[in-house]
């Protein structure tokens, strides 16, 4: 109370009244700026303590509503970084819920919003692809092994008495599938990502989607395998009659850039009776229109519309895949492929999908460089044969 003895020590000469009345105003003002700084500090202290116990709920959750509670602080990040750039929200976030640690890709970009990259799956999957009826896997890793058996285990009837024969020992053989860079360039004007009312995550996915799927419905079928999967049609053909391993077979239609009624009966069975359960042909448009006017001996057509509206059509009783990347059906082109494509060609690729955003290269336009890495090639050569349109 040192500034209340100042204060009543000049005060000498007043009367007692009016000393002792200086001296509780000093006393009663010191006091009130000792309130207001507890009151301060109390407030700090408050404060502290909601945030720690806001950090102590986020850590509590159960790793299932974590990530359901993540979701929405992810997307809104995201959308933000895709519309002017600013990355701070999805940096926070690796701060925030270890479900999110791996959105930041140090390599550069950002992995996509989830629900972006499940709508881009989905529309890779149901389009008109090889993917679509083809073994698809997740990996890793930069490459994916597929283990071949190339012959039978022996097998034997055994008696009580008699000794057992010794069994064959198996060929393993093995086929790597290495994993490429896919890439879609998107473009959008800055004006039209400033406008709040526009769907930037709905346009993005659906510009990468068409992209991507394009792409792989191309290298699928006949890609070279040099920084793109490898199709099965750049593979060696040979007859069937001859087929060897690491080889397409193949079965002619007999007449040069047409085929007959028998030719597709023909290359059914060419296809081993442990495949054709799950078969399929692959043509194109141009092929199809061709085909569905065939008819056998009775008079009836090979080829059937499908009774739904999702179900596709068939021939022989086996569904049709269009893919408008098969050949045309000229003379001496593999223009239909007969196969189960589940056993017979398999897709390796990274679940994850990056975006990076370049305000730079095109201005006035935003590029998005989207990335994603797939691989395919063929994994068993038996389970795949052609309709070669040649006489032989």
């Amino acid at each position: 109370m040192r500034k209340t003895e100042a204060k009543a020590a000049g005060g000498i000469g007043l009367s007692p009244a009016e000393d002792v009345k200086r001296a509780v105003t000093g006393f009663v003002s010191d006091f009130k700026e000792f309130q207001t700084e507890m009151n301060e500090k109390l407030q700090q202290t408050e404060e502290r303590l909601t945030m720690l116990d806001r950090k102590s709920n986020i850590l509590q959750r159960t790793p299932l509503g974590g990530a359901a509670d993540a979701g929405a602080p992810h997307q809104k990040a995201f959308n933000a970084y895709l519309r002017s750039g600013d990355d701070d929200g999805l940096r926070g976030l690796e701060m925030d819920v270890k479900s999110l640690s791996t959105n930041v890709n140090s390599d550069g970009g950002y992995l996509v919003d989830p629900q972006t990259s499940d709508t881009v799956q989905s529309v890779l999957k149901s389009a008109a692809s090889v993917r679509s009826i083809a073994s698809v896997v997740n990996i890793e890793a930069s490459s994916y092994e597929v283990l071949v058996d190339h012959t039978d285990v022996g097998a034997g009837w055994a008696t009580e008495t008699d000794s057992t024969a010794e069994t064959d020992t198996p060929q393993i053989g093995k086929i790597t599938i290495a994993l490429h860079e896919l890439s879609a360039l998107p473009k959008a004007s800055q004006r039209l990502l400033d406008d709040s009312a526009f769907d930037i995550e709905g346009w993005l996915a659906g510009r990468i989607a068409d992209k991507f799927a394009r792409a792989e419905a191309a290298a699928f079928i006949s890609g070279n395998g040099q920084d793109k999967p490898r199709g099965f049609l750049s593979h060696s053909f040979v007859d069937n009659d001859i087929w060897t391993w690491e080889n397409i077979g193949y079965v002619p239609t007999g007449v040069a850039g047409d085929a007959t009624p028998d030719s597709i009966v023909d290359v059914v069975y060419a296809l081993g009776a442990q495949y054709r359960a799950n078969a399929t042909f692959v043509m194109n448009s141009k092929t199809a229109g061709l085909i569905r006017k065939l008819k056998d001996a009775d008079g009836r057509f090979l080829w059937s519309d499908g009774l739904a509206a999702a179900e596709p059509a068939r021939l022989m009783g086996y569904p049709v895949l269009i893919a408008e990347d098969m050949p045309d059906p000229d003379a001496g082109e593999h223009a239909i492929a007969f196969g189960d494509f589940s056993a017979g060609y398999t897709i390796a690729e990274r679940p994850d999908l990056r975006v990076l955003r370049d305000p730079f290269s095109a201005k006035p336009h935003v590029l998005f460089y989207a990335t994603k890495r797939v691989g395919g090639d063929v994994s068993d050569f038996a389970a795949i044969k052609t309709l070669r349109f040649a006489a032989s």
